[in-house]
């Protein structure tokens, strides 16, 4: 018997939970433990480049390069060394809850790998190594991408079928970016610049219609699904712990998703947190 066929033999048992995508769902959690014991947590990759081979000639530096904390530095490293994928068939979740706000970025090909163009890449200098020297960009946006990220969705649909990854409960966080926030004095604004990379403008309605897409393309292949969704309290709010950013929601769109978790049979997910305590972490899990 699998590690997450023994856990879901019993009603106490404590869920094992993956998160495949942004920290949307990560934010679910409290700081430091407490109720994420349990938690696998992989970001800042594509399906794409999930099942890329890892980008040839690359060096990871010793220490934390550019101005990136340790936690952003192992999602990046995972990203481009390809070990996420392993880390999540060893975990045997008995549930993966994925998300597709980090499917925003660009695609990088470097030789004959992908790896995500996100802003933790845009940080480390890597892009100055060797290993990305002739790199090209597939623009998120484009249809080269969207058969890409259709690619990737088939693979991950037969890797679920073959591993014991077809144990676990899949559920896809349905999430759109906020295109209002709630000030401080309650009044609804537009949020207005939005910037996907530093210096690099984007329209929010563009990312929603890719959001739609890919969730049909996901539905469309993947095993069942759950589904959780908030858009009643998709708004951005400006005292987020990590600054105001269209997906960056109020507290009561955390407290939805929670109570709608909950309602799935997840809540000693959270048994370790108190009531109400929403404070978003920042992602964990390390690389390798």
């Amino acid at each position: 018997m699998t590690k997450a066929e023994t856990l879901l033999s019993t009603d106490a048992a404590v869920p094992r939970l993956a998160i495949v995508g942004s920290c949307i769902t990560r934010d679910l959690w409290p700081i430091r433990g407490a109720g994420s014991e349990r938690l696998l947590y992989i970001s800042r990759t594509s399906f794409p480049s999930l099942f890329a081979p890892p980008v040839a000639g690359f060096r990871p530096a010793r220490g934390l390069p550019g101005d990136l904390h340790a936690h952003e530095h192992a999602a990046l490293v995972a990203d481009i060394q390809k070990t996420a994928l392993a880390r999540l068939v060893a975990f045997e979740p008995t549930h993966v809850i994925f998300d597709f706000i980090d499917e925003r970025f660009d695609l990088i090909a470097a030789g004959d790998s992908l790896a995500s163009m996100s802003g933790e890449m845009d940080r480390s200098g890597y892009l100055a190594q060797p290993a990305f020297r002739t790199r090209r960009l597939a623009p998120r946006l484009s249809s080269a991408c969207d058969r890409l990220w259709r690619e990737g969705v088939g693979r991950l649909a037969a890797v679920i079928r073959a591993t014991p990854l077809r144990n676990a409960r899949l559920i896809l966080h349905a999430a759109r970016w906020a295109t209002h926030q709630r000030l401080r004095d309650g009044a609804i604004a537009p949020i207005r610049n939005v910037e996907l990379l530093a210096g690099k403008p984007v329209e929010i309605a563009a990312y929603n219609a890719l959001l739609e897409r890919q969730e049909a393309t996901f539905a469309e292949l993947m095993p069942p699904l759950d589904r959780l969704s908030a858009g009643d309290w998709q708004l951005a709010d400006p005292d987020h712990r990590w600054g105001l950013s269209p997906f960056h929601y109020v507290p009561e769109y955390y407290d939805e998703i929670r109570g709608q978790m909950a309602r799935m049979g997840l809540d000693r997910a959270f048994s370790a947190v108190s009531p109400g305590a929403l404070a978003p972490d920042a992602p964990s899990v390390p690389a390798a």
